[in-house]
């Protein structure tokens, strides 16, 4: 007897979802270049646009539109939460496949202690910070340990993705200080992944000598197998696909890699996003990728993806909770230790090396921008249980207002460093404009 076959998506549900998916794209495209008008980071824009149509706003003006367009019945939210996810996914790789790693080669020792200075710091302070909050804040079952080992990694990331974007609008890629600042940010994003793969495991196998043990050497071997393993089937792939002179083929071989990457780490329960951003490296680095052909995906992923999954962040963030004095303290002092953990952090490590006071705050407002690596961070965390609604606020609001700081500081800090002086450390020159990342425009 044959089983009856899987029912199809009701009629309302498959309405609701595609006006979902029309409106949060309209609105976050539409205030993603209001927000680019007026030299802010696109993410601002598409993050508002989820913030619109979400708690924070149309719930309060009109509760029965946004009950009927963001109804609480989890499965309805989960289609739009998977194209969000395919988003995030896609993102993540497409950042992994732009790093360049001549960058860190050319000044390695210099980005090696700005990266780790700008690291290890906010890395501490964010862990003590966890330690102090309310635990009023925490979900009810979230060990007070992984929250701040979380909120710690929250603080410590870095966004290339904003850093380049910021850099190439105010002529600044072929600057000594913009090189450097690349090359800090493309250790910092290694390192943040990697943590972010550690402390998800651990939030997801649970505390104990055997579960931390697996989540440090989980991402080590992942990582030891996709260069042993991996990287020959990539460039195989690859140099296949480069045989076709249409991009179809490039794009779809870049694409599954991507997606198989991202469902090994995440059987493995680690993050998807680990995966996906190994994949993307691998990629990226493998010789035989012809990045003219993967402009569709890029285009697909930064015009439609993209601003889905940032808008649909939005969605979840309710402004009302910085009513509460207690959620209210608690995001000042979080964005404050971020951006003083970051700040002092890659200061000290730029002074470490050598460069002067304007040199160093550059490199610092530069590392200081989290934008879509944060905004990622946040919706793991969420999606883990480790965030509650609140503290998954307090960390967009981190994304937000570092992003923001970084323009007029730089701008600042620039005005006030010699460039022929600058010449004479090293890097700057006509080959650095090359050496840099096609950053994502969007975010």
């Amino acid at each position: 007897m044959s089983s009856a076959p899987v029912p199809t998506i009701p009629h309302h549900s498959l309405l609701v979802f595609l006006l979902q998916l029309a409106v949060l794209l309209l609105l976050a495209l539409a205030l993603g270049q209001l927000a680019a008008r007026f030299k802010m980071p696109a993410i601002v824009g598409e993050l508002l646009a989820g913030v619109i149509v979400g708690p924070s706003v149309l719930s309060h003006a009109w509760p029965g539109l946004a009950h009927w367009l963001l109804p609480k019945d989890p499965g309805q939210m989960h289609l739009l939460d998977a194209v969000g996810q395919v988003g995030v996914i896609l993102l993540v790789g497409v950042t992994g496949m732009e790093l360049k790693f001549d960058l860190v080669r050319r000044r390695r020792l210099t980005a090696v202690r700005v990266s780790l200075c700008g690291l290890l710091l906010p890395l501490g302070l964010g862990i003590g910070v966890g330690y102090l909050l309310p635990s009023s804040l925490m979900p009810g079952d979230t060990s007070p340990t992984v929250f701040s080992l979380f909120l710690g990694v929250a603080m410590c990331v870095t966004a290339i993705p904003v850093i380049a974007k910021t850099l190439i609008d105010m002529d600044l890629l072929h600057r000594d200080v913009g090189q450097l600042t690349l090359a800090a940010g493309v250790i910092d994003d290694v390192f943040g992944w990697f943590l972010l793969s550690i402390v998800s495991a651990m939030a997801t196998a649970g505390l104990s000598t055997r579960t931390i043990a697996t989540s440090l050497l989980y991402p080590v071997g992942v990582v030891l197998a996709a260069w042993l393993v991996g990287r020959p089937l990539v460039k195989a792939a690859l140099r296949a696909a480069g045989r076709s002179s249409s991009p179809a083929a490039t794009v779809a071989v870049a694409t599954l890699i991507v997606l198989l990457g991202a469902a090994a780490t995440q059987a493995m329960r680690l993050e998807a996003v680990f995966g996906a951003f190994v994949c993307g490296v691998l990629i990226g680095t493998s010789g035989e990728l012809d990045r003219e052909k993967l402009a569709p995906l890029r285009t697909t992923v930064l015009a439609f993806l993209a601003p889905v999954f940032f808008a649909t962040a939005g969605v979840r963030m309710d402004l009302s909770a910085l009513v509460r004095p207690t959620v209210l303290a608690t995001a000042c002092a979080v964005l404050a230790v971020a951006i003083l953990g970051k700040f002092v952090g890659a200061f000290a490590g730029a002074k470490l090396s050598g460069l002067g006071r304007w040199e160093a705050l550059a490199l610092g407002a530069g590392m200081n921008s989290r934008g879509v690596i944060e905004v990622v961070v946040a919706t793991v965390g969420l999606q883990l249980g480790v965030l509650g609604a609140e503290t998954y606020t307090v960390i967009i609001l981190v994304a937000i207002v570092t992003s923001l700081m970084a323009p007029p500081v730089l701008r600042v800090a620039m005005a006030r460093i010699d460039e022929n002086a600058e010449a004479e450390m090293g890097l700057a020159g006509p080959r650095a404009r090359d050496l840099a990342p096609a950053p994502p425009a969007s975010v």
